[in-house]
């Protein structure tokens, strides 16, 4: 990761605040966590989900390869218990926490079938995947660029490709976001008349659920 502080002021600027905003929507909207619950955060990087649903009652923990990304959520929030390690490798139990999700961090996991079914062997509930979604137009203006850059882009078939072997097999939802990736006046007004089912948002979202 670039400096900690850096990746984080992105967060804060009205893009930034607006897209995030947008894909902790659709979080919510399929993880449906209740306060109380316990949540992993793999890729948690500076810790800007994992605060966000630790401010929502939920007993969070993160996960992450950068230890100075780490360290910099903890400076932010202490109340998150941050752990370093890989998505391929979860250093916890079957069945730890209620959910688990990954806010496009698998965009840079060489082996996100591996990463996925450490995901599902750890959660008792629901996982959650924010993927780049590359059938898009932030595809086409970032693809390769600035942050963007060495991240993959996923199509939902490729997604339900890595689920082949999950057991039990889960019920999946996916949803898309950010359609307009500027974030300007024309997003915001656009983007809450797109159906999030219309499979062109920059950010795709999937959730995959225990029966």
């Amino acid at each position: 990761m670039m400096d900690p502080a850096a990746y984080h002021a992105w967060y804060e600027t009205p893009r930034g605040a607006w897209i995030s905003g947008r894909e902790l929507a659709l979080l919510t909207e399929l993880l449906r966590p209740r306060p109380g619950e316990s949540v992993l955060d793999v890729g948690c990087g500076t810790g800007h989900f994992s605060i966000t649903l630790s401010d929502r009652g939920l007993d969070v923990t993160g996960l992450d390869p950068d230890l100075p990304a780490l360290r910099f959520a903890r400076q932010r929030d202490p109340r998150i218990a941050l752990v370093g390690g890989r998505a391929g490798a979860l250093p916890f139990a079957e069945g730890a926490f209620d959910h688990a999700l990954a806010m496009t961090s698998l965009c840079f996991v060489p082996d996100p079938e591996q990463a996925l079914r450490e995901l599902w062997r750890v959660s008792r509930r629901a996982v959650l995947l924010g993927l780049l979604h590359r059938r898009s137009l932030l595809y086409l203006t970032k693809h390769g660029r600035g942050g963007y850059r060495g991240a993959r882009w996923d199509l939902l078939g490729e997604v339900l490709d890595w689920t082949s072997g999950l057991t039990p097999a889960p019920e999946i939802l996916a949803r898309w976001a950010v359609f307009l990736p500027g974030g300007g006046t024309i997003a915001r007004q656009v983007e809450p008349l797109i159906p999030p089912r219309f499979p062109l948002g920059g950010f795709l979202a999937v959730c995959l659920r225990r029966h």
